[in-house]
């Protein structure tokens, strides 16, 4: 699977992330209100974003989240390694977007140009979400995601030990879930 395709919907583009995007992604993520519930909810500072998206660059998957009516950059997302928890299975996350394009379906349709991408190659993608994360968990149950009982992972951030549930969404639940087309 081509982790960092170009993948265009109605009213987006995805693109593969590039080392110019730097300045401009940060100029969306140093708002601390977009972090605000988010485990690593430093990422709004610099120093912890260029780690971030220098990670990013280096890990590969990485896209671009770009408005085609302005052409403006207004988040992220990524592809993980392919099987990297489970054979048949993709993780998508590391996502974030402007507050401008928070609600009206803008998350939606860039997860519908995901998922389709890499349900076309695996059985089975996942998401790591905070445990308390209330919005993100909100958003994962709008658009179709399963909690997966008794899989989570413990991570480190921010100093602390925050634990992640595990969602997940596979080729027949999103062929006859909310995403479906």
């Amino acid at each position: 699977m081509n982790r960092q395709p170009v993948l265009e919907g109605d009213r987006l583009v995805l693109r593969p992330l590039v080392a110019e995007d730097r300045e401009a992604l940060f100029a969306v993520a140093s708002d601390p209100r977009i972090w605000a519930l988010h485990p690593s909810h430093d990422r709004w500072r610099e120093p912890v974003f260029r780690a971030f998206f220098d990670e990013g660059l280096a890990g590969g998957g990485a896209l671009a989240i770009v408005d085609k009516a302005t052409g403006a950059i207004i988040g992220s997302s990524r592809y993980g390694a392919p099987e990297a928890e489970l054979p048949g299975e993709i993780e998508i996350g590391w996502t974030f977007l402007a507050r401008s394009h928070w609600g009206g379906g803008w998350n939606a349709e860039f997860k519908r140009l995901m998922l389709a991408h890499a349900l076309a190659h695996f059985e089975r993608v996942i998401f790591q979400v905070g445990a308390d994360n209330r919005i993100s968990r909100k958003a994962m149950g709008n658009i179709g995601g399963r909690l997966v009982e008794g899989r989570s992972r413990s991570y480190e951030r921010c100093g602390v030990m925050v634990e992640h549930v595990i969602f997940e969404i596979t080729r027949e639940s999103f062929a006859g879930g909310p995403l479906a087309r």
